[in-house]
């Protein structure tokens, strides 16, 4: 080969290496999870942008005048962690998770792209802070019931209240999740205990009536069993009786046999009055001994047989007694272990209703010492002024009572009798005080003129005060 083959060659594969290396530098391919968001000289995208959005292909990149960044268009998990109150101003902590990622189309990477290129980690943050003030205002409007029982509806919700935010920072929502709801309070808790209490009552009751349908059963099984025992063993007894009896009667045919032998051959050998008489003794023993002693025999085994029976019986009856007694102790054990239950429920409960109350009359008590104290204080200021006042109320009365005195004394004394006229008409009354038992002889005639000689006793008075006044006015005009 020449050597300029060769020059061209090498010249040729050099240009292919320069191409490539070129091509390599100046191309970038988005990968499927990604946006190419490309700036600078010619980077003009649709709807005016200013910038270009390359997904799923691949595109030149002017290295110098253009610049290529690339958006992660693939799902995010932002964990929620929220302390909230209800409706019923529970406190309540609310923990969730949400999966969110940029929407596929372009308007969406492009909003996307104007918040969070260069910010892309800090995301997670804002759609915590973000859904963290939805779920506080929606859970505001909810009761505690409301979030347990329908958790879709307060998920929908905050969707639904975070839907146009998200769309104006480019992110949709795959899915909102509420893992765990916590109160510190132990209101959830305490929602559950009638429930658990409800579930619980109704299986102990379940287990106390199979307990019982059990023993019973096992009672009818044992007292059925007892019965086909007896019931065997009479039919037993009565086989056996049978078969003694065809033993005895199979016993007796031999005898009976060689007996008839006999007969013959004395017969033969004795005299016909004899053989009468040994056959009349031979016809009372087969016909009356013979039989007694199948007769007496066979009541003997009769009566073994319902011997054994009834014992049979008994037994059977007090293994019946013996399991009911069982099953009848079981029952009053557990209704005693109950009561004793309930006894000891109601005995914390009361102590509790004790502790409560006697902090309550603790307070009580400390209260109404501070109001006693207060309400002392006050009485001992008034009761000081009210005497200051009455002191000075009186020396205004003594002194105008003295100048009236000395102007018109009989008015004077008019004025004292009618301010004191109850005390002297009920010194008049107590000339009645001890008399037990007083009969007016003239009705309601007579009990008139009672009272009024008692109210004349005032008048008597006030004359007796005139003829004081005036014996001491002429004395003090004799002086």
């Amino acid at each position: 080969m020449s050597p300029e083959l060769l020059i061209t060659g090498g010249g040729i594969l050099a240009a292919l290496v320069i191409l490539i290396l070129l091509f390599k530098a100046v191309w970038r391919v988005a990968e499927p999870n990604e946006a190419l968001i490309i700036s600078g000289l010619g980077a003009r995208g649709a709807d005016s942008l200013g910038f270009k959005i390359i997904t799923g292909k691949g595109t030149a990149v002017l290295p110098g005048f253009q610049n290529a960044r690339r958006l992660r268009l693939d799902s995010r998990a932002a964990n929620l962690q929220v302390s909230c109150v209800t409706k019923q101003g529970i406190p309540v902590n609310i923990r969730g998770v949400v999966i969110y990622k940029i929407g596929d189309d372009f308007v969406s990477v492009a909003n996307a792209a104007r918040r969070f290129l260069d910010q892309q980690e800090f995301m997670n943050g804002a759609i915590h802070e973000l859904f963290t003030g939805h779920l506080r205002s929606i859970i505001g409007n909810l009761t505690v019931e409301d979030l347990i029982l329908n958790r879709e509806r307060l998920t929908g919700e905050t969707r639904a209240s975070a839907a146009d935010e998200m769309s104006k920072l480019g992110l949709v929502v795959d899915s909102l999740q509420i893992q765990e709801i916590e109160d510190e309070t132990g209101y959830i808790t305490n929602l559950g205990k009638p429930h658990a209490a409800a579930v619980s009552a109704a299986a102990r009751i379940a287990e106390a009536q199979r307990d019982q349908e059990a023993t019973e059963a096992e009672q009818v099984a044992a007292a059925n069993k007892s019965a086909a025992w007896r019931d065997a063993q009479i039919k037993q007894a009565s086989y056996q009786a049978e078969i003694d009896r065809a033993q005895a009667t199979s016993r007796q045919s031999g005898p009976l046999s060689e007996a008839t032998a006999r007969q013959e051959v004395v017969v033969q050998e004795t005299r016909a009055a004899e053989l009468e008489a040994q056959l009349a003794e031979q016809r009372l023993q087969s016909q009356v001994r013979k039989p007694a002693d199948a007769k007496a025999y066979e009541t003997v085994t009769l009566s073994q047989a319902e011997r054994d029976a009834r014992i049979a019986q008994a037994e059977a009856e007090a293994r019946e007694t013996e399991l009911r007694a069982v099953a009848q102790a079981s029952q009053v054990k557990q209704a005693a272990a109950a009561e004793a239950e309930s006894v000891r429920l109601r005995g914390e409960a009361a102590g509790l209703a004790t502790r409560v109350s006697g902090i309550a009359e603790a307070d009580a008590a400390k209260a109404k010492g501070l109001a006693a104290a207060e309400a002392a204080k006050a009485l001992g200021l008034a009761e000081a002024e009210a005497a200051q006042a009455k002191g000075l109320a009186e020396a205004t009365a003594i002194r105008a009572r003295s100048e009236a005195l000395a102007e018109n004394q009989e008015a004077v004394i008019a004025q004292q009798l009618a301010e004191n006229w109850p005390e002297i008409v009920g010194a008049g009354a107590k000339a009645f005080s001890n008399i037990d038992h007083m009969i007016v002889l003239n009705g309601a005639q007579g009990i008139e003129e009672l009272l009024a000689k008692a109210l004349t006793l005032g008048g008597t008075g006030v004359n007796l005060a005139r003829t004081l006044l005036s014996q001491n006015g002429s004395v003090q005009e004799k002086s």
